[in-house]
């Protein structure tokens, strides 16, 4: 009686870890189907990576013809107020941040809202002064065309913003959105003296930095020295201000949309590389699992054979 219950207490004792353990065919077979699994998901991120690089190279041509077109507006409001540019810097600003909806296409987005809190925090005749430590501590109304720099902005200059907006920038950008921004932006009802427009300046195919862009409103007009000069009507003067506003804006739209197609173009092709590196170290792992696997194999099927 004493044996049968020692061996039930053994056999109950070896149960568990004959549970537990695991053939090591079977770990390695796991780890080789795990490996199977990720090479699959990387190709498939490969293949949409390259897609999207193919798109954005198309696009990028058009974007270009269409950014050429559009800097003759802002150089034409450059010339307007050539004369008056020692008051460009004076009185309240409103800042405009021109960015998009749309993301995968680097730090584009973040290089514009960087440079609209160092714009804030620094003197007023260098918007875009670098200053690493700088705090912000500036009243001035923000205005943001993009749902990516609004998200970055509402975080740390939530009380600043007084309007957003979309679902403008999703093909090449038009002057009608640039009036109809520019028109928004009168009526907002906020009060300033000058815009400011910050957006990305298109260097090369593959860089860009970000940019400031200074126009004078209605009342700046009126009180420049330049334009006391000449006799005009009240409502040729506001006119004009908004004329120079939609231009400023058109230009900076079509150019933002031109580094953002860029900077998407160079994302995906860094993404395709960096998958493709993927795939090779992950092909080699796999390879040396599966010999690893079929070694094992043998060496039990020869000690098999080799016992008998």
């Amino acid at each position: 009686m004493f044996a049968r219950q020692t061996q039930t207490a053994v056999r109950a004792a070896a149960r568990p870890s004959t549970i537990l353990a695991t053939p090591p065919q079977a770990r390695n077979m796991a780890t080789l189907r795990e490996l199977e699994l990720r090479l699959k998901s990387v190709r498939n991120i490969e293949k949409i990576t390259k897609s999207m690089k193919m798109i954005a190279s198309t696009k990028l041509a058009k974007a270009q013809r269409a950014m050429q077109a559009g800097k003759q507006y802002g150089a034409a409001n450059a010339e307007v107020f050539e004369t008056v540019k020692e008051e460009a810097a004076s009185g309240r600003k409103l800042f405009v941040v021109v960015s998009s909806d749309k993301g995968l296409c680097g730090g584009i987005h973040s290089s514009v809202t960087k440079a609209t809190r160092r714009a804030l925090a620094n003197d007023k005749e260098s918007p875009l002064a670098d200053s690493a430590n700088a705090t912000v501590e500036s009243d001035s109304p923000i205005m943001v065309v993009g749902d990516k720099s609004k998200a970055q902005l509402s975080r740390a200059l939530g009380g600043n913003l007084v309007m957003t907006f979309n679902q403008i920038g999703r093909d090449v950008p038009t002057f009608a959105d640039a009036a109809g921004v520019a028109d928004l932006i009168t009526k907002s009802g906020a009060e300033y003296d000058s815009v400011v427009l910050i957006y990305n300046k298109f260097v090369s195919a593959l860089s860009y930095e970000p940019s400031a862009m200074v126009v004078k409103g209605e009342k700046s007009l009126k009180d420049s020295d330049a334009f006391k000069k000449y006799e005009m009507e009240d409502d040729f003067t506001k006119d004009l201000a908004e004329f120079s506003l939609a231009n400023a804006v058109f230009s900076a739209l079509v150019e933002g949309h031109a580094c953002e197609i860029s900077a998407r173009r160079n994302a995906m092709d860094n993404a395709s590389k960096n998958a493709s590196d993927m795939i090779g170290s992950l092909t080699m792992q796999y390879n040396r699992g599966r010999q690893a696997a079929i070694t094992n194999e043998l060496v039990d099927i020869i000690t098999g054979a080799s016992a008998l």
